[in-house]
């Protein structure tokens, strides 16, 4: 059997002179909407409380654990929740889903080549999520992509998380790049608003959670199909039997 093994030469040529690249997790590169589904299904139920479809959560990630559970609270009761009700829903949501946080998530294609060529350039990663920060690295570890990341922040690691910039600058500031030379990677309008916010290059994906909205209307600065469009690929691609 023939294997074609795609060769990258450079960055993509509206990222040259970029030294890193941060990039956001749920929607960018995992799909890991089934796993966060279970959870809340799971959650409401156990509030003896209507379910609702994975499709309808899809449309409620991108602003971390406490806000999912609040939208779902919210759509079960069609009114905001009561404090307690909410602490309550958070505690049973991140029991289920600490437990099993990547049962059926998955990686997007293309993400650990264009890691793995990225890193090999020498390009710093890290990765900006607002997914609460003890989840982050069990997951890197589950896909094989821990070595990849010169560092991480989560959603509760700082006082701020996107679309605050704060996460972006700190980022930065402990790799000790200017924001000028800095790249931020997403697939929702708050990656894309703490990019400019922050004075990253935004890059935006289509293919992940932007409740609902084309992530084009967030005008990024580059909209790709795909991550290994990040990177050119040499003239000629390498063949190995």
């Amino acid at each position: 059997m023939t294997v074609h093994s795609i060769r990258y030469s450079d960055l993509h040529s509206a990222l040259q002179g970029k030294r890193l690249i941060a990039f956001d997790l749920d929607g960018t590169l995992i799909d890991s909407v089934p796993d966060l589904a279970a959870a809340v299904v799971h959650t409401l139920k156990t509030l003896e409380l209507r379910a609702p479809s994975e499709a309808e959560v899809r449309d409620w990630v991108g602003n971390g654990a406490p806000v999912l559970v609040e939208r779902a609270l919210t759509w079960a009761l069609q009114a905001p929740p009561a404090p307690a009700l909410l602490a309550r829903g958070y505690d049973i949501f991140m029991a289920y889903y600490g437990a099993a946080p990547h049962v059926h998530t998955t990686l997007y294609p293309g993400v650990e080549q264009a890691l793995r060529a990225l890193h090999q350039q020498g390009v710093t990663l890290a990765l900006i999520t607002n997914k609460p920060e003890r989840f982050i690295e069990p997951l890197l570890h589950h896909f094989n992509l821990l070595t990849y990341f010169t560092l991480w922040v989560g959603g509760d690691s700082l006082d701020e998380k996107k679309p605050h910039p704060m996460p972006l600058l700190h980022a930065a500031s402990r790799c000790q790049i200017s924001p000028a030379e800095c790249v931020m990677v997403g697939d929702s309008r708050h990656d894309i608003a703490a990019g400019k916010a922050a004075g990253f290059m935004t890059v935006a994906l289509p293919y992940g959670y932007n409740h609902g909205e084309p992530i084009e209307d967030s005008h990024p600065d580059l909209v790709l199909s795909s991550l290994t469009e990040l990177l050119m690929t040499a003239p000629h691609a390498t063949r190995t039997a």
